[in-house]
């Protein structure tokens, strides 16, 4: 097991017992799901690439605002 994966779990073993299966079901079924996580990843590249350079545009033309928490 990595380092990561073993700090994720440490992180998940926090969590309420409610919480923990929650976490656990999600995960099992991510993992189930078709394909690696690398061709999901790489079938939404050309999508998240377009967002963020519409987002870039959006920026550089001024048509942005500081994110302000207390209004969200």
């Amino acid at each position: 097991m990595t380092k990561l994966l073993e700090q994720a779990f440490a992180a998940a073993a926090r969590l309420s017992a409610e919480d923990q299966d929650a976490f656990a079901r999600a995960l099992l079924s991510d993992l189930a799901s078709e394909g690696t996580i690398d061709e999901r990843l790489a079938s939404t590249a050309g999508s998240l690439e377009q967002l963020a350079e519409e987002a870039l545009t959006e920026y550089r033309s001024g048509r942005t605002e500081p994110l302000d928490p207390e209004r969200l």
